[in-house]
């Protein structure tokens, strides 16, 4: 496992990436989901090979990210995929609303289960479609998903669900009993299932993780994968997405998009992408590592200084889910905190009404950056 470096905030300061440029440089930027890690070897070496060959034209289709792909799926997760279900297209919210265009109709409901990543909102919408919440229930175990509202919902006639697996903002990986009922629910009620597994390659148990068309003839007649290297590599701008159906009724629906919908991937992003899961594993783990001890550490230092904050520690990726109600910031304590501590967060009412009093937080950093920020926020709880 490759010993993971972190840069400095005068280096990072130096990106001009969102996360470097939305905010004054005295603000700790904890809110949109980049990392500050330095990019993995393999995917900055096929990306420059690319320049230093002038290949920065259009693609000629998925190339080497559907061999790439399987083999990182089939060794992380067992789950047999094959190259050639395998398409591409811009990023994930792209293939998102190109995939519900296939499946819907104008002003169909499409189920989405706050709190979620706030582009669920939007992303319906865009496809003509309409958003139906199912918000996921909470209890002292946790969250999870609500199967008789989602059953509800497609007895009323909604036409697709937009399923985040793992969910974000939560970390919450989807146990496969569950997604297995989802599978049947959808079968049942002739729904299309479309699951966002961005953040899988960040599970920090890789065995704990289902992929959905993996769990069953169900979900591969009813599902489309949609998924990228961009959160586990922090490639997001390199803008290649990847879409998966492995049933003949669900390879019809990414047959059926327009040609431009693969045209638009980067040339540069493919190739990165196809070396991040070719090669990029060992990069992944070192990153999976740091992440796992920032996520101890996040819940000692909010123990020590902001007891009354609820933080469950996330299963999945480099985003803490806070409960900030107990600090008294009223519903938008993100606003409280980038005020009073200049620390970023991303507002947990952008995820939905569920999110009132709480908000996201990257811990994606530098352990010294992490610590800064929580020292910011309790010295403004007074």
């Amino acid at each position: 496992m490759t010993e993971m470096a972190v840069d400095s905030l005068d280096v990072l300061r130096r990106r001009t990436s969102a996360k470097w440029c939305t905010y004054p440089g005295d603000v700790l930027p904890m809110f949109v989901a980049e990392m500050d890690y330095p990019l993995a070897p393999p995917v900055a070496r096929a990306m420059i090979e690319r320049i230093e060959a002038s290949d920065v034209g259009y693609v000629s289709g998925p190339g080497p990210v559907g061999p790439a792909f399987a083999g990182f799926a089939q060794r992380r997760w067992n789950w047999e995929v094959d190259p050639e279900d395998v398409r591409t297209t811009t990023d994930v919210s792209v293939a998102i609303v190109e995939t519900l265009r296939q499946v819907i109709t104008a002003g169909d409901e499409v189920v989405i289960t706050p709190p979620v990543y706030p582009p669920f909102f939007d992303l319906p919408v865009e496809a003509g479609g309409t958003v139906r919440e199912v918000p996921l229930l909470q209890d002292e175990a946790g969250w999870s998903l609500d199967l008789d509202g989602l059953e509800a919902a497609f007895a009323a006639g909604a036409r697709a669900l937009l399923l985040c697996n793992p969910h974000n903002p939560l970390g919450l990986v989807h146990p496969k009993e569950t997604l297995g009922a989802v599978a049947r629910l959808a079968a049942r009620y002739g729904v299309t299932v479309v699951s966002d597994e961005i953040h899988a390659p960040l599970v920090y148990s890789p065995e704990t993780f289902t992929p959905f068309l993996s769990v069953s003839d169900d979900a591969r007649a009813h599902g489309v994968c949609v998924t990228a290297a961009s959160k586990g590599w922090n490639i997001a701008g390199s803008k290649c997405a990847l879409m998966i159906a492995s049933a003949p009724e669900t390879r019809l629906l990414l047959d059926e998009m327009p040609e431009e919908v693969g045209f638009r991937t980067s040339i540069l992003g493919l190739h990165g992408t196809a070396a991040a899961y070719a090669e990029g594993e060992e990069w992944l783990d070192g990153v999976l590592a740091v992440l796992a001890a920032n996520r101890e550490l996040l819940g000692e230092l909010l123990s020590a200084e902001l007891p009354g904050v609820a933080y469950r520690f996330p299963d999945a990726s480099y985003l803490a889910w806070l409960d900030l109600r107990a600090l008294g910031w009223g519903d938008d304590p993100a606003a409280t905190a980038l005020e009073k501590a200049r620390v970023a967060l991303e507002p947990g009412l952008k995820f939905g009404t569920a999110g009132a009093g709480c908000a996201r937080l990257n811990f994606g950093c530098a352990p010294e950056v992490l610590e800064e920020a929580i020292h910011r926020l309790s010295a403004a709880k007074s």
